[in-house]
């Protein structure tokens, strides 16, 4: 017996490995990330550059860039993401009205830049110009009548339908991935699964696009979700323009994380809220040097689209409101009950929407996508055209029911009976009694809240890019609207009552009906998703009043109270699961005394585990192993009989080193020995030269005992964000727990169908 070794010379022995080689260290589709190994190989990478440093200028100049990256992609993602937000608004706005007229001067003119340039428009008509004509005054030239609103009913229907079909066309062709909100994809991205595409150049293009489509539509959806999405593609663009985060996954969620914050900044203008709803909702793993970077991306992002100035009143956001009236102690009752219906309405959403979705995955409606848009946007277009709330476009209907009365305001909700002897300075005016406009308002928003209500839990869901922040919170304005203008007129008829005494005299100014919208708006959001403090900071910068945080937090913390006493999953957990995405909740809680022998493979009458011995298998074995099974990876063992653990191999990373050996390496054959060890085993005179893998096993694979908890296990899968766990007694491998065993495990102990978890 010979050592190999002395063979060839030592040279010649089969180690390249030592040389990283293509696609090491890379994940296949719908597969999770090593978070220990890619936090190990970073350090490794850190150390090194470090190290290098010191060598040279040239080293210290290229470890500064490198210190530096992280804030030009943040940059860079801001810049893009404020950019295209502002893009987005813009054509939007244009968009919208184009259902409705044209502007004659310049047609790419939305109504109200159009009557901005004119000299011929007054105060009081304030929306009317000669050069914006509606579809009936330029084709059959009259503007009233029952013929010329026909006319105009028919083209809004038409124009709806244009857009919707259109936008679904494009996602269905170019970019399957661009439907949906994307936040509970983001979610999962975020924990560590791979979805290759979802965040790539075409999905960021076609979303961009068909985002102005389905909003300009008129379907009660949003762009404030997918806006996190399309922030998200920005930060993978940018993220693989750099290796440092290109080359690991781990790194590159940080980025995610960040731009998510990002894409919040410029959906509700809101940086602080952004950074917030990134750390409470999306993220998974956000460590402190995240925090710094995801506010300066909310920053960049917010002052380039404060830039544009897309709604042309210096803000970022189309509702921005300032009220000038304090609220009362007394008023928090009636906040309350607006926490209690947020609650409900969240909860009746989600069953209802999930409901849908499951019917839509499950039955031929699933494959007919189109169809269904085309019909549920007709149906949308054919009710909504008659209200006038829900006519226009649901963020300006929001803007309205936000607004305070003031003595300028035209809107029917503003039509209140006033006393003629009044002086007073325009910011304070008292409460009024309501006018003939205020009751015809109050039943137009009331059948528009309905109709909100059913049409959302269709829409949302629909093979189009559709967000849900902006419909909740125009049901929780529209419900929040009323309530504001019950209390109000309460108050008004009634201030000898005990309980408005104290604060509501004649003449006051007591209540303001557009903070109950406001706080309407927050439960109801809040309901959905659960969001509590993030969602507060959201409301409180788009309003500019930090006196109304009181309010806002008791609505949002009763709003999501209501909604958990009767589940625990805000939409896009609910979302998660309905789509099988392996995602550990942080939130959920595992409390059944379950060990990890109960949970491990393989079962008792199952087959032995498959493993690799350290060296005596053949690079064919290998081979048939690999072929045979589909598991991600192989426990190496010292050899059958003993079954004492060395370490870990991944399935990739075995293919990509026999394959990349074969190529390189000659003398390396099938019957080649496959070695895991420093050194060489003993092999007869002649053999083929040995192949050593050692660079590919991880020497550290996490174990457990086979008498630890599963409530432990459990725990550690969620923080250290393990995707295998091998199963020891007294160093003598027993099993594997993966992250799939681990989800199934916890539906099957909470009564559910633990073969919903598709994907590995």
């Amino acid at each position: 017996m010979v050592n190999a070794g002395d063979m060839n010379g030592s040279g010649n022995l089969m180690d390249f490995l030592d040389e990283p080689f293509p696609d090491v260290g890379t994940y296949e589709d719908f597969h999770t990330i090593d978070w220990l190994r890619e936090k190990s190989r970073d350090t490794d990478r850190h150390r090194k550059i470090t190290s290098k440093s010191k060598e040279s200028i040239w080293e210290f100049i290229k470890s500064l860039l490198d210190a530096w990256s992280g804030w030009v992609v943040m940059l860079l993602i801001g810049l893009l993401a404020g950019t295209l937000a502002g893009v987005i608004d813009l054509a939007v706005d244009w968009m919208t009205d184009l259902k409705e007229g044209v502007c004659l001067s310049a047609f790419w003119y939305s109504h109200e830049q159009c009557c901005w340039t004119s000299n011929e428009t007054t105060f009081d008509d304030r929306d009317k110009c000669p050069q914006w004509q509606k579809w009936s005054e330029l084709l059959v030239s009259q503007s009233e009548g029952a013929s010329a609103y026909i006319l105009n009913y028919f083209l809004y229907i038409m124009w709806a339908l244009c857009f919707a079909f259109l936008a679904v066309s494009l996602v269905r062709v170019f970019a399957p991935y661009a439907c949906g909100s994307g936040i509970p994809e983001i979610k999962t991205i975020l924990s560590g699964f791979i979805i290759r595409g979802y965040l790539g150049k075409w999905t960021l293009l076609i979303k961009t696009v068909t985002l102005v489509l389905v909003v300009s539509s008129g379907l009660s959806l949003g762009k404030e979700g997918p806006l996190v999405h399309v922030a998200c593609c920005c930060g993978n663009f940018f993220s693989s323009l750099f290796s440092k985060y290109s080359k690991n996954e781990g790194k590159r969620r940080e980025v995610l994380s960040a731009a998510a914050a990002a894409g919040v900044s410029v959906a509700f203008g809101a940086p602080i809220g952004g950074v917030l709803f990134s750390l409470e909702e999306v993220s998974y793993y956000f460590p402190l040097k995240t925090l710094w970077r995801s506010f300066f991306a909310a920053l960049v992002a917010a002052f380039t689209l404060r830039s544009i100035n897309p709604f042309g009143n210096s803000r970022l956001v189309l509702f921005y409101v300032e009220y000038h009236t304090p609220w009362y102690m007394a008023e928090l009752i009636p906040f309350i009950l607006l926490g209690v219906f947020g609650g409900l309405w969240g909860t009746l959403f989600i069953r209802c929407n999930i409901a849908w979705c499951r019917r839509r995955k499950t039955t031929r409606l699933g494959k007919y996508p189109v169809l269904e848009v085309i019909v549920i946007t007709a149906i949308t277009a054919i009710i909504a055209y008659p209200n006038p709330y829900t006519r226009r476009s649901t963020s300006e209907l929001i803007s309205e029911l936000f607004n305070d009365c003031g003595a300028l305001e035209s809107s029917q909700l503003c039509d209140y009976i006033n006393d003629a002897n009044m002086t007073r300075p325009v910011d304070d005016i008292p409460d009024r009694p309501a006018g003939p406009g205020v009751y015809t308002a109050m039943w137009q928003l009331a059948l528009a809240l309905v109709f909100k209500i059913v049409i959302t839990i269709f829409t949302f869901g629909m093979k189009i890019p559709s967000g849900l922040f902006i419909p909740s919170m125009a049901v929780g304005a529209m419900a929040g609207r009323m309530v504001g203008i019950g209390v109000e007129q309460l108050a008004y008829h009634h201030h000898d009552w005990i309980i408005f005494r104290n604060w509501c005299r004649p003449g006051a100014d007591c209540v303001t009906p557009g903070l109950y919208a406001m706080v309407g708006a927050a439960a109801c959001l809040g309901g959905v998703t659960r969001m509590t403090v993030s969602l507060v900071v959201i409301m409180f910068e788009l309003t500019g009043g930090l006196e109304y945080i009181v309010p806002l937090m008791a609505a949002a913390v009763t709003s999501k109270w209501v909604a958990d006493a009767f589940g625990k999953e805000g939409i896009y957990e609910a979302h998660i699961h309905l789509n099988g995405y392996p995602f550990l909740d942080v939130k959920d809680e595992f409390t059944h005394r379950t060990l990890a022998t109960d949970v491990m493979r393989p079962r008792r009458g199952e087959a032995p585990l498959s493993v690799l011995t350290q060296d005596s298998m053949t690079v064919e074995d290998v081979e048939t192993l690999i072929k045979e099974t589909d598991y991600n990876g192989f426990p190496v063992v010292v050899s059958r009989d003993s079954e004492r653990l060395i370490g870990f191999a991944q399935r990739r990373e075995l293919i990509l080193a026999i394959k990349n050996a074969r190529q390189r390496q000659d003398g390396v054959v099938s019957n080649s020995i496959v070695y895991f060890t420093e050194d060489p085993p003993e092999l007869p005179p002649n053999s083929p030269h040995p192949l050593k893998l050692r660079r590919i096993l991880n020497l550290s694979p996490f174990t457990v005992t086979d008498h630890t908890p599963m409530e432990t296990v459990v725990d550690i899968f969620r923080k250290l964000g393990l995707r295998q766990c091998l199963v020891t007694r007294s160093g003598r491998l027993l099993g594997i727990i993966t992250k799939k065993d681990v989800l199934r495990h916890m539906a099957q102990m909470a009564n559910q169908d633990p073969e919903s978890i598709m994907f590995n």
